[in-house]
């Protein structure tokens, strides 16, 4: 009964952070340059624990989009790495991202505080 409650609680998390993940990986990228695997460490310290399985096919998307550009490059003697960048687009997405993000997440402490927007 309770793994059936706390299954039913983490699902809503879960989508949660599948809506959020793109923005937050495109914002580590806006900080500077870097690669996947790196993405996918940061991803983990900061608590939102990803697989490359998901990371690396976010990128590629991200891609696509023209929301980062890539490079090749050569660190020492381990092998070559895949280096992301920002683009321009793609700092304009994350702008926006943030402005409703913002307006999100004040809406919906407002909702789970029992209050709304029009109390004065």
């Amino acid at each position: 009964m309770l793994y059936n409650a706390l299954m039913e609680l983490t699902n809503p998390l879960i989508q949660i952070k599948k809506g959020a993940l793109e923005f937050c990986v495109l914002a580590l990228i806006a900080r500077g340059e870097s690669y996947g695997y790196e993405i996918v460490k940061v991803l983990d310290e900061e608590g939102l624990t990803t697989p490359e399985g998901t990371v690396y096919p976010l990128l590629a998307r991200l891609q696509k989009e023209a929301l980062v550009t890539s490079s090749w490059r050569q660190m020492g003697e381990g092998n070559p790495r895949k280096y992301y960048q920002i683009t321009r687009k793609g700092e304009a997405a994350l702008a926006l991202f943030r402005e409703h993000w913002k307006e999100f997440v004040n809406t919906v402490d407002l909702i789970l505080e029992g209050g709304t927007q029009n109390d004065g």
